[in-house]
C-alpha cells in the first residue's frame, strides 16, 4: 500500500506524461499508466507518417516507461466515444462557420470522463495528467490556476472541468518549467525521451490541414460550395471563394484575392455562402457573449465582474467586465480587441486563477458598443 494513495496517470508516450509518472512514482504513490488510443491516423486520409499520442510507436514508448518503473499500463480505446463526440463536433462547427475548439471539448467530455471511470474500476483515488497547471483547494473548491512556465501554461484548454473532476485530478508539472522538465528527464536516464519533439497540432489532423480534412470527411463539399462571394462590410461583391468552411475569421494569407490593401476574413455566413473581407479596423470589437459558461473559482458570478479575458490560446488576453445575461455571459473589454472568432473559447482569469471560460458565440457577437 503506498503512502499517498493510488493514482492513474494519463500517458501519451511524450516527455510530460512520462515525466509525471516517474514524479509521482517517486513521490511514493501507486501508479497506473493508462494511454487512450483516441483516433487511428489511416481514417484521416492525410499523408504525414503517424506520430504522437496514438501512434504505435508512442503507446511502446509509456510501457516502456511503464515496465521499466515496475507499475502496471493498459490501453483504453476510446475511437468509438472521440470520434462520434469530437471529429462530428469538430467538422459541424465549420459547417455552422465557427472555429472549433477539439481540445477543450476533448479533455472536457471525453479524457476526464473516461479517466475518471477507469480510475473508479482501478481503485485509484486520483488522476494526474502532463498539463502544465495547477489545481489547489480553497474556499470549499478546486481552483485551475496557471502553471509557473508562461509559455507552456496549458489552463486555458481545462475551463470546462467539473469540481468533481478537479478534485481527484493532480498536474504535477504545474510548478516547474519545461526546462526542469526535460532537466529531469535526462537525469532519471531518459536522454532520448529529453530530447523527444513536441506536436503542436490536432490530434486527428496529423498532416496539419482541416480543409483537406473536411473534404475527406464531407463527400463533395469542395464542389456544392465553390463560387461562394467575397463580399466587402457594405456587402459589395468583391469575388468569389472555395467555400465558407475553409476559411477562419482574422484570416489575410490564402484568399487567393487581390483588392489593393491587405483584407482579413471579418465575417462567415453559411445560409449565403458569403465570406465578409474587411481591414483590420473591421476586425475589432469591444463586446461580445459567450455561450455554455463553466466557472471554476467561483460557484456563479456577479454582474460587472473584472477579469481578464483571453480568446485564444496564445492571446495575452485584455482586461474586461463580465456579466450573467441568463444562461450567456456578456463580456465588455477596456479596450477593443481583434479577430473574435466564434466558436473558440473565451477563458477568464483573476491573476493567475481560471475564473472559467465559455464558447464564444457567433450568433450573439456584438459588432459595435
Amino acid at each position: 500500500m503506498s503512502k499517498n494513495g493510488k493514482v492513474l496517470v494519463a500517458m501519451s508516450g511524450g516527455i510530460d506524461s512520462s515525466v509525471t509518472a516517474l514524479m509521482l512514482h517517486e513521490q511514493g504513490y501507486q501508479v497506473v499508466g493508462i494511454t487512450m488510443k483516441t483516433w487511428d491516423y489511416a481514417n484521416s486520409g492525410g499523408s504525414k507518417k503517424e506520430t504522437g499520442c496514438c501512434s504505435l510507436d508512442s503507446i511502446n514508448d509509456a510501457r516502456t516507461l511503464a515496465v521499466n518503473l515496475g507499475f502496471p499500463h493498459y490501453i483504453l480505446d476510446i475511437r468509438n466515444e472521440f470520434g462520434d463526440y469530437i471529429i462530428d463536433n469538430f467538422v459541424d462547427e465549420y459547417l455552422a462557420g465557427r472555429t472549433p475548439n477539439p481540445c477543450v471539448l476533448c479533455n472536457t467530455h471525453i479524457k476526464w470522463e473516461a479517466l475518471l471511470k477507469r480510475a473508479d474500476k482501478l481503485d485509484c483515488e486520483f488522476i494526474a495528467t502532463g498539463h502544465y497547471a495547477q489545481v489547489r483547494e480553497e474556499n470549499n473548491r478546486f481552483i485551475v490556476s496557471k502553471g509557473l512556465d508562461d509559455s507552456k501554461d496549458q489552463s486555458y484548454v481545462l475551463w470546462g472541468l467539473k469540481q468533481e473532476s478537479l478534485k481527484r485530478t493532480k498536474f504535477p508539472l504545474g510548478g516547474f518549467r519545461k526546462t526542469e522538465i526535460r532537466q529531469m528527464a535526462a537525469d532519471a536516464g531518459y536522454a532520448e525521451l529529453a530530447n523527444k519533439s513536441e506536436s503542436y497540432e490536432i490530434c486527428f489532423v496529423p498532416d496539419n490541414d482541416y480543409r483537406g480534412f473536411l473534404k475527406r470527411k464531407v463527400e463533395g463539399l469542395e464542389e456544392k460550395l465553390d463560387g461562394g462571394n467575397f463580399v466587402d462590410v457594405a456587402g459589395k461583391v468583391l469575388g468569389k471563394h472555395h467555400g465558407y468552411p475553409f476559411y477562419t475569421i482574422g484570416q489575410r494569407k490564402g484568399l487567393e484575392i487581390a483588392l489593393g490593401e491587405p483584407m482579413f476574413v471579418t465575417e462567415i455566413v453559411p445560409e449565403t455562402n458569403t465570406v465578409v473581407l474587411g481591414t483590420k479596423v473591421d476586425l475589432e470589437r469591444q463586446s461580445m457573449y459567450v455561450r455554455n459558461p463553466n466557472f471554476i473559482k467561483y460557484a456563479s458570478i456577479e454582474s460587472n465582474h473584472e477579469v481578464l479575458t483571453k480568446i485564444r490560446y496564445k492571446d495575452q488576453g485584455t482586461m474586461s467586465e463580465i456579466s450573467m445575461e441568463e444562461n450567456r455571459v456578456k463580456v465588455d473589454f477596456y479596450s477593443k480587441v481583434s479577430g473574435i472568432a466564434p466558436g473558440q473559447s473565451a477563458v477568464f482569469y483573476e491573476g493567475n486563477d481560471l475564473v472559467g471560460g465559455g464558447f464564444i458565440d457567433k450568433q450573439q457577437l456584438i459588432i459595435n458598443s
